[in-house]
């Protein structure tokens, strides 16, 4: 414990944490994992505090794990024993606002959706929309390479990257990128860390795309199916269309009836399904042109919104789709992405793994990218998922990777699924990147046994 007073007597006052109760509320994220026991809290406040942070983390060769709003749902916020969690929420300043360069420098504490009500200030937007956009914090999103519900239109939050300010696990600071829409200049290190889940350095600030917000309002669909199979065949056509929406959204049976029991939303009993699709598109017809699409693929009932009210009001449905899921059980949260070509048949597969292992599963996905979300939920009462609940998860793992997919496509790896990492990468891959954290990492304290 003395090195931890001298890292409090290094930094300002209050920002070393130490109580036990409060470490622990500090060491986990939303997944079942249990942490383990924080050395200390170091609750950052600038970019100096986590220079120092660090510095003191190299000389006594301590494990440092980053953290942000803990919303994350693969286990990478997650305490390692005897680890310093140094939290970045209360670094929460806009730095700057460019509507000129159509830009924005923000702390990683900022919570999302505060930036994007920022922008629209003054005509802009921040396209990444995680569904925990109110909750969830910039620092988080880049650690994970977050997509979210407008991701089918603006991509994820590489997209929206322009620059990046790091702190070294040396305490050494790098600057990656800038503030222009090109920059082609060395090795592209902001990608890099994009998605690095805090095993590289620790982002203290981003330099961020904004985009022109639409000139009129979404426009909003729900439609209702009465099989999965028959929305992911309706997702097919809208892409095939070139229809172009801003969100595609699908929510199979069991998420609905598990909101329907929370809300009471009046979910009919034959509703297998259910398609919410926006368009931003200034031509007329977008949204019209896919209720026609939905309906001739089977959909029972189509809703059309006529205010910006009413839009939100569908879209709100899908927001509460992970918390009245969780009111079921606990979680095990994933997140496969497919080629949108095989969403039918990886939809189909999701179902029959469910009945076959006999477990219950809610999926939701971000249907215009392929991004799957099955949600596999278990006694809460249980430490961890039954040996079905991980033979299912197995199955729909090997299906996406046969399908040509990916094991993640916006959660990020962390603990959970590290261990299907060698079915996707391969020894070639693992050996490069286990040399790229040996070079920004070389004592291996950054995040350690996460993502890779």
């Amino acid at each position: 414990m003395t090195a931890v007073a001298d890292l409090a007597a290094a930094l300002p006052a209050g920002r070393v944490l130490t109580d036990p109760d409060v470490a622990a509320s500090y060491a986990r994220d939303q997944t079942f994992l249990q942490p383990g026991t924080p050395l200390c809290v170091v609750t950052a406040r600038s970019r100096d505090d986590v220079i120092t942070t660090m510095r003191w983390a190299t000389e006594h060769r301590v494990p440092v794990v980053p953290r942000g709003a803990g919303t994350g749902l693969a286990g990478g916020a997650t305490a390692v024993e005897g680890c310093v969690m140094l939290s970045l929420a209360r670094m929460t300043e806009i730095r700057e606002l460019s509507p000129a360069d159509e830009i924005a420098v923000a702390e990683p504490g900022v919570i999302t959706a505060d930036l994007d009500r920022a922008a629209r200030a003054h005509g802009l937007m921040y396209a990444p929309d995680p569904s925990s956009y109110e909750i969830s914090t910039i620092g988080g999103n880049l650690a994970t390479n977050a997509g979210g519900l407008r991701c089918v239109k603006y991509g994820v939050t590489r997209d929206s990257v322009l620059g990046l300010e790091v702190v070294l696990a040396d305490g050494r600071t790098l600057n990656t990128g800038g503030r222009t829409m090109k920059g082609v200049t060395g090795y592209d290190l902001t990608g890099l860390f994009v998605g690095s889940e805090g095993t590289l350095g620790v982002i203290t600030s981003a330099t961020l795309r904004l985009r022109r917000a639409p000139d009129l309002p979404p426009v909003t669909i729900a439609a209702e199916f009465p099989s999965l199979r028959a929305a992911g065949d309706a997702v097919a056509a809208i892409v095939a269309a070139g229809c172009r929406p801003s969100l595609l959204e699908l929510m199979d049976r069991n998420t609905l009836k598990a909101i329907d029991d929370w809300k009471n939303i009046g979910l009919e009993p034959g509703v297998q399904a259910m398609l919410i699709a926006q368009s931003e598109e200034d031509r007329p017809g977008g949204a019209a042109q896919m209720a026609r699409l939905c309906e001739a693929n089977g959909a029972g009932f189509v809703a059309v919104s006529s205010s910006p009210e009413e839009a939100e009001e569908l879209i709100g449905v899908r927001r509460l789709a992970y918390n009245a899921k969780e009111r079921l059980g606990a979680c095990l949260v994933e997140d496969v992405c497919v080629p949108r070509s095989v969403l039918p048949e990886m939809i189909s597969i999701i179902e029959e793994a469910a009945a076959r292992h006999d477990t219950l599963i809610c999926t939701v996905a971000h249907a215009g990218d392929g991004n799957l979300h099955p949600v596999f939920i278990f006694d809460r009462a249980l430490p961890e998922p039954p040996p079905q609940v991980w033979a299912a998860a197995d199955e729909v793992f090997r299906a996406a990777l046969r399908l040509g997919g990916t094991l993640t496509g916006e959660h990020g790896v962390g603990l959970l699924k590290r261990r299907w990492l060698g079915l996707e990468s391969g020894p070639v891959v693992t050996e490069v990147q286990q040399g790229i954290k040996a070079v920004f990492d070389p004592l291996g304290i950054l995040n350690p046994g996460k993502a890779i």
